[in-house]
């Protein structure tokens, strides 16, 4: 069966399985949101991050502010996330696959154009630490499955149950029907991307997920993908993606954003070119969530989305934000 195919057959079921914290977290965002200043260019150091994860960016503005490389801030920002039980879209409480294993995605990028990133790996709490790990110490950019997490334990992580009883149960409820159906910006609500520049201008960033609850064994979506997921030009800026992931690899979301960026536009012209790249290829099918956000070397940040209900979180010395994104569909 075709992946379109598969996810439009499949019936709304895990709609009543979602948390009620991630529900009133995207409905809170839309109340309290204020945008940032355009006029304020040549912003350092500052920290952006898709979603309302507000104590992920202030983990990271911390960093900052002390005088913290970009690459240590987005690391221990979303490190935060991670190790949040109550966020089960990311690290250790993840919603697991079909099977009812937690597996996740990482990687991370410094400013030297250095990246990292690990693929279905289980039972370690930090993908994105390993993600660094495999960028520091191998000589290769990607580790899988049992590969990655051995190489975990060699590096001295500790093995962890990712699977909390609240995910269990959820999981064993949904395999009553076992209907697949992800929910916009709640299933898609599923990444955690951050890009900062310190204060020597320099930029890094990281993703990590658990990916799509209830997912097909084995399935990796675009988080831990260079290009796709995740983006880092020292001399341009960055960019990272949230939602169906399948549709950010197709159009390799972030680089082309990097790269539109490098053609002269704005982070947030270059958010909605990306968005509509994939659009062009969906037109009939728009029944999915992406959202893109990106940040240029002034500082200047930009955010993109086909859904309405997208928000992105914003740390620099002219506050804590947390930023309603524009979207292609406006109702």
């Amino acid at each position: 069966m075709q992946r379109r195919t598969f996810l439009k057959n499949s019936a709304a079921g895990t709609a009543g399985l979602v948390s009620s914290s991630v529900l009133a977290s995207c409905g809170e965002a839309n109340k309290s949101s204020k945008s940032v200043p355009q006029e304020i260019v040549n912003v350092r150091p500052i920290v952006i991050c898709t979603w309302d994860f507000h104590n992920a960016s202030a983990k990271a503005w911390e960093v900052l502010k002390d005088g913290g490389s970009s690459l240590d801030a987005v690391e221990m920002g979303v490190m935060v996330e991670e190790a949040d039980i109550e966020n089960q879209t990311v690290g250790v409480g993840g919603r697991p696959d079909r099977d009812g294993k937690v597996t996740l995605d990482a990687c991370i990028m410094d400013k030297d154009g250095n990246c990292g990133a690990v693929l279905c790996m289980q039972n370690i709490a930090h993908p994105i630490s390993v993600a660094r790990k495999v960028m520091e110490e191998t000589p290769h950019v990607m580790l899988a499955g049992k590969g990655a997490e051995q190489f975990a334990l060699e590096q001295g992580f500790e093995k962890t149950d990712l699977l909390t009883e609240k995910s269990k149960q959820e999981w064993m409820e949904w395999k009553k029907t076992s209907k697949y159906q992800p929910i916009i910006n709640i299933e898609n609500h599923d990444t955690i991307g951050m890009l900062a520049i310190d204060q020597n201008g320099d930029i890094a960033g990281a993703c990590t997920t658990s990916g799509m609850a209830y997912k097909l064994a084995g399935r990796v979506g675009d988080s831990p993908i260079i290009g796709a997921g995740l983006f880092v030009d020292n001399e341009i800026g960055g960019a990272t993606a949230t939602g169906v992931g399948e549709e950010v690899v197709r159009t390799v979301g972030s680089f082309l954003i990097v790269e539109l960026m490098r053609q002269g536009k704005s982070p947030q012209e270059a958010c909605e070119e990306g968005v509509k790249r994939i659009i062009e290829k969906n037109r009939d099918e728009l029944d999915f969530q992406i959202g893109f956000i990106a940040i240029n070397k002034k500082g200047e940040t930009g955010g993109y989305c086909i859904q309405p209900g997208f928000t992105y979180r914003t740390f620099s010395k002219a506050g804590h934000v947390n930023n309603p994104s524009d979207s292609y569909i406006t109702s």
